[in-house]
């Protein structure tokens, strides 16, 4: 029998559900890869809805401008890690939940030894590379996972893998450009959004799990947060997606090497560095930057050159790392000889360090 049963009783009232798909959830274990606007929400309801097990994975800092999203976290937080205060306030939820957290981030050198152990994987990430690295790997794996996305007012969610269904590639076969990607904290979300999404994602484990319902396996639901409309757009598997036996080599843009990476306590440890760019956004500069930087937004990066001085060493920053890395890549590629390095974990991790 299920400790706290009682907390349950309104979905074991449930005709078409019962105990039985009760106990079914209590012996799944689920993997959110991602602790963000869609991870949030998921992690909340499948923990009150009584998944026995959760992974967190995630490697971020909580940020002011994430609160108005990311519903688990407060003001007095900002600056610890996402996973480690969701942890301990799912933990409070929900204590017959076995909680463990990844702080990590998914990569090709981890993901096939962490997806393994679960039975269901939630992208809630916010990035296509970790999109098609969740997908091959739970191809290789036979792991069905459940999608979501955000873009302006609107939402997608569907499923992946599941029963032999289509794959993230049959729906997306080739990754886009770097250039052609919307970057989430330049174009804006709307906060209840991705609590919509994140919801609709957690409903769709919870079908997976107790095989109620049906499951958004070949079709992907499109919700559009202003006029209030679902459409559903249907897509057929393509056999050659299915055959997947190694991880590629890369997903996405390649990332910076060793030399262009600086971890945020080592740059705190330099004596005044001279030349910090800033690549966020104005109006993410405004609300918090290093005292000196310079802004130069990354899509602007290339008609700027003539701001920044290659013979003194180049530190770039933005708020997670990842824009700051393209633009190291972008420069380093102009400017071989030049000293350009990435500030890893960018304002995020700094602010952390300097709390």
């Amino acid at each position: 029998m299920i400790p706290g049963l009682a907390k349950y009783q309104r979905q074991i009232n449930l005709e078409s559900f019962g105990l039985d798909n009760q106990l079914k959830l209590a012996g799944s274990q689920v993997l959110i890869v991602g602790l963000g606007g869609l991870g949030v929400p998921v992690a909340q309801y499948l923990n009150a809805m009584g998944v026995g097990a959760l992974g967190l994975m995630d490697n971020d800092t909580i940020a002011l401008h994430n609160l108005h999203r990311q519903v688990l976290y407060t003001e007095a937080e900002v600056g610890q890690s996402k996973v480690q205060v969701a942890a301990a306030k799912l933990r409070k939820q929900n204590p017959q939940t076995s909680i463990t957290i990844i702080p990590e981030y998914l990569a090709k050198d981890n993901a096939l030894e962490i997806i393994q152990d679960y039975d269901v994987i939630v992208d809630a990430s916010d990035n296509f590379a970790t999109r098609y690295l969740v997908n091959d790997a739970c191809v290789i794996l036979n792991k069905p996972f459940v999608y979501g996305a955000l873009h302006d007012f609107e939402g997608q969610v569907s499923v992946f893998n599941h029963n032999d269904g289509p794959t993230y590639r049959c729906l997306f076969p080739k990754m886009p450009r770097m250039e052609e990607i919307p970057n989430c904290d330049e174009n804006g979300v709307l906060g209840v959004i991705p609590g919509i999404v994140g919801s609709l994602q957690a409903l769709e484990v919870v079908k997976i799990l107790t095989g109620v319902g049906e499951v958004l396996s070949g079709k992907l639901l499109i919700y559009n947060g202003l006029s209030q409309e679902n459409r559903l757009v249907q897509f057929n598997t393509n056999p050659k997606n299915k055959t997947i036996k190694l991880l590629a080599d890369s997903y996405g843009p390649a990332p910076c090497s060793m030399d262009l990476n600086l971890d945020a306590a080592e740059f705190l440890a330099l004596d005044h560095p001279k030349q910090v760019i800033d690549v966020r956004s104005l109006q993410e500069f405004e609300e918090n930057h290093w005292e000196g930087a310079v802004n130069i937004p990354l899509p602007t990066l290339g008609e700027t050159l003539h701001q920044i001085d290659f013979k003194t060493p180049i530190y770039l920053v933005c708020q997670s790392g990842k824009r700051s890395a393209q633009a190291a890549q972008q420069l380093v590629q102009t400017y071989p000889n030049a000293k350009i390095y990435s500030i890893g974990g960018g304002m995020n991790q700094i602010s952390m360090l300097c709390h």
